[in-house]
């Protein structure tokens, strides 16, 4: 468990680490202090990366409803079917069918790249069903059970996408460069408040550690939040709760 927790520490926290403690050696070995006004900081990292956390965090919650409505509507379908005219055998055989689509999506959303080819196949598998039991399946059981699996159709799209398509690229690399660049404008600001003073270097190396370690962490959180399937964050989704054996 204890892994989980640290998996917010990665290289980027070294490099981060790196560059501060350079910044904290050369700034005392030259005399580099000056005093500047911080907010630049908060509009140039802070609101950047608030905006990314929760842009993310809204991602995950679509996801979640997705999820849930893939899980509700493909459960609905096997309940409508069971109320039709269809023997044992054939209930069991779309039984498998549901269960195929269900594994191998929540399967794909797990990995890095999605086949879509195979989504698309088990989806079209159960109209099939539908298109070639028409006899036992009367004409309002169906429509109904098409309709929801154009529901489940939709849940698809929609997660897809979110995996696909994740917190714009451009905005992610701005935030990851002026943190790395934050030791560079705050460490002589620091130096200059608190002091050159051999009595303060401790308090002072402490405190842009400590700054910069809480910037690349929040990135790094905002980070595997945006991916919310593979299950290796404190706050990924947990897909095994999403299938009919749960």
């Amino acid at each position: 468990m204890l892994t989980r927790y640290l998996v917010i520490i990665n290289y980027r926290t070294l490099i981060a680490i790196a560059i501060s403690l350079v910044v904290l050696f050369f700034s005392y070995r030259y005399e580099i202090n000056y005093d500047i006004d911080l907010t630049l900081i908060s509009i140039a990292i802070i609101f950047p990366l608030v905006f990314c956390i929760r842009s993310a965090f809204r991602r995950r919650e679509k996801a979640l409803e997705h999820l849930s409505n893939f899980r509700s509507s493909l459960r609905t379908i096997v309940h409508y079917l069971k109320t039709s005219n269809l023997e044992d055998k054939k209930l069991k055989d779309f039984s498998e069918l549901t269960t195929k689509l269900e594994k191998d999506f929540l399967n794909e959303l797990s990995k890095s790249e999605i086949d879509f080819e195979r989504i698309d196949k088990n989806t079209e598998s159960i109209f099939a069903f539908f298109k070639n039991n028409s006899d036992e399946i009367s004409g309002g059981i169906r429509q109904k059970a098409i309709r929801f699996l154009r529901d489940v159709s939709d849940s698809q799209d929609n997660l897809v996408a979110i995996h696909t398509h994740r917190t714009p690229v451009s905005l992610k690399a701005y935030c990851l460069i002026f943190i790395y660049l934050f030791p560079l404008v705050y460490t002589p600001t620091i130096i200059h408040k608190m002091g050159a003073g051999e009595d303060t270097v401790f308090l002072t190396y402490f405190v842009v550690l400590l700054s910069e370690f809480i910037l690349i962490s929040l990135y790094n959180i905002e980070d595997q939040m945006e991916y919310p399937f593979d299950d290796e964050g404190l706050d990924d989704i947990q897909l095994q709760k999403f299938k009919f054996d749960r």
